[in-house]
């Protein structure tokens, strides 16, 4: 299970998307991104960071540490803005954290390069987890300290919103023509060979059981959470041996100061 900390001190909010995340202090003196069950997306969003974010971070791709962040309502109380108190009111109990990594700049794909290898490695995990969120509009990438960092995985996995037909949705090709790293030539024969294989059952089975039980809770046509966690398993683990083969990278944009 994620480390379990409490949130001691609300600072701000981050506007940035529909979700309204906030930057929050916890008793373990960390700074934190904290997202809230009560936002609008709801919980399943938060499933989705755990399960990808873990993931992740077990495939060697550079994740922010995630956290179960504890959450008393009273928090909310002095919030001037009542947008943000009602969120704080309506989020009580366990919420998610994710380090703060401060000074990280957003990538910018007309100012940053890429090597192939490693737009392979993220274009490859993005589509094992379909995520549609990694686009040049809304790149999720950060530059921190040198390094690419990937956040936000929350529209991943669309499959677990109706899960009658995730296994056929989780057969389709994946469109990664507009992904914010497609024109870097993405080498994802090459990373799908290095990740393909560390896709195990077990693996899976880890990644899942971060996931709090709460958020699992009362899925219909689901016995409980850790049914939940299997039907997860059962998507990507045979989508993980494949999907290289459906990826549609389309035609690459030219690079910076490149003439055509």
């Amino acid at each position: 299970m994620l480390k379990e900390v409490t949130a001691t001190r609300y600072i701000t909010p981050l506007r940035e998307g529909g979700s309204l995340p906030g930057l929050v202090e916890a008793d373990d003196l960390a700074t934190y991104v904290m997202k809230f069950t009560g936002a609008g997306q709801g919980r399943k969003t938060l499933v989705a960071e755990v399960i990808c974010g873990e993931l992740a971070r077990r495939l060697g791709l550079r994740m922010p540490r995630l956290v179960q962040m504890l959450l008393d309502p009273v928090i909310g109380l002095g919030e001037p803005d009542q947008e943000v108190q009602e969120l704080l009111k309506s989020s009580g109990g366990p919420n998610l954290g994710m380090d703060f990594l401060s000074g990280a700049l957003g990538f910018d794909p007309l100012a940053h390069d890429v090597d192939p290898a490693e737009a392979g490695r993220v274009v490859w995990f993005d589509a094992l987890i379909n995520n549609v969120d990694r686009s040049w509009r809304n790149p999720n990438l950060l530059l921190w300290r040198g390094d690419l960092w990937l956040i936000d995985h929350g529209a991943s996995m669309i499959w677990h919103h109706n899960w009658r037909t995730a296994q056929a949705a989780a057969a389709k090709p994946y469109d990664a023509s507009d992904h914010v790293l497609a024109p870097y030539g993405p080498d994802v024969a090459t990373a799908a060979a290095e990740l393909a294989p560390l896709i195990t059952e077990d693996l899976l089975t880890e990644v899942t059981a971060e996931v709090p039980d709460a958020w699992l809770l009362d899925e219909p046509g689901f016995a409980d959470p850790d049914d939940v966690r299997r039907a997860y398993v059962s998507v990507l683990l045979p989508r993980a041996g494949s999907i290289h083969e459906r990826i549609a990278l389309g035609e690459p944009r030219p690079k910076k100061g490149a003439t055509t």
